[in-house]
């Protein structure tokens, strides 16, 4: 195991001891710094989506933005907009940058914004790149956007097309936290509390991140072997969301509507790659497919009237995806 895999685990474990409850969301996370990709959490008000993404800019010790997405927000809010001045007495337009130049970016209520506005955020992520007075200006490295929506509130919200929300890398759900992971949420903002009130913080002895860990990581990420078996099991399971009719013992005919596009190929191999990367192996398995297949597909797949009606979940669906679809 290298000191850059090392470094890594030991973030993840600093994270889950900073957001109880939620292993799930931070490994997400960390697979998604690893793959170069973008996240958006969905979850009910108060489970610690943005608690997660500032424990990350924290530890990571990276430059953060945090985006507070309105209805009354501009694209220039976001990319940044040329200001005019006076420089020696004449006239004079400069870019000035906003909060997408930062390595960490924290789009807080994605829905909330109008159409305009998230499709500036979503073409800078693609493109990692601004436009601007006809310079483009390259956004740092690394940069990695987490956006979050509220399930619950539809009044008065933007909802994101399914075409742009394919260009998250994932989608993870932010459920409730089990009763022992609430009590230990009470513990930890009660010593919280102490600590500030005794104006001793909780870091102050922390280590410093090596942020060339995670650089070193995603090089290390290309050179992991992925089998061919293993690379047909992943198109398979795309596949298969697309021709459902080759699985005829199955519901994915009736439930299924529009498939995932090749970004769902190209997401679950990098993934994949991460996690066993993580794990410590230099190859790829099927379990490490099978790991991450629910953040990368629910999202990317329409349901029928059909499965709307019958109360089927996108989990469910790729739960049937993944009792039909075997390993050659």
């Amino acid at each position: 195991m290298s000191s850059a895999n090392q470094n890594i685990i030991d973030l993840e474990n600093t994270l889950n001891q900073s957001v109880i409850g939620q292993e799930h969301v931070v490994r997400a996370l960390i697979l998604s710094l690893l793959s170069g990709g973008h996240v958006l959490l969905e979850g009910l008000p108060g489970t610690a989506k943005t608690r997660s993404v500032k424990a990350l800019a924290d530890n990571l010790q990276l430059a953060f933005g945090r985006i507070q997405f309105t209805p009354d927000l501009l694209p220039s809010d976001v990319t940044g907009s040329e200001v005019y001045r006076e420089v020696g007495g004449k006239p004079d337009l400069s870019f000035k940058p906003g909060p997408i130049f930062n390595s960490i970016v924290l789009a807080d209520e994605i829905n909330r914004a109008p159409a305009k506005v998230q499709a500036a955020l979503l073409e800078a992520m693609a493109e990692e790149t601004v436009t601007a007075a006809g310079d483009t200006v390259h956004l740092p490295q690394p940069f990695m956007v987490l956006a979050t929506q509220n399930p619950i509130e539809q009044e008065g919200t933007y909802p994101l097309p399914e075409a742009q929300m394919d260009r998250f890398l994932m989608k993870v759900d932010v459920a409730y936290p089990k009763v022992d992971a609430e009590l230990d949420i009470i513990r930890l903002v009660r010593s919280e509390e102490k600590s500030h009130h005794s104006q001793q913080s909780t870091t102050t002895n922390k280590p410093e991140f090596d942020v060339n860990a995670v650089l070193e990581g995603k090089e290390a990420i290309k050179s992991i072997h992925i089998a061919e078996n293993v690379e047909q099991y992943i198109v398979d399971i795309v596949m298969s969301t697309r021709e459902p009719e080759l699985y005829p013992n199955s519901a994915l005919g009736r439930w299924v509507a529009v498939g995932a596009s090749p970004r769902a190929s190209i997401a679950l191999d990098r993934c994949a790659r991460a996690s066993a990367w993580l794990a410590g192996r230099d190859f790829v398995t099927p379990d490490d497919v099978r790991t991450v297949v629910h953040p990368i597909l629910g999202h990317r797949i329409s349901l029928t009237f059909d499965a709307a009606a019958e109360g089927i979940s996108s989990t469910e669906v790729i739960d049937e995806i993944l009792q039909h679809v075997l390993l050659t």
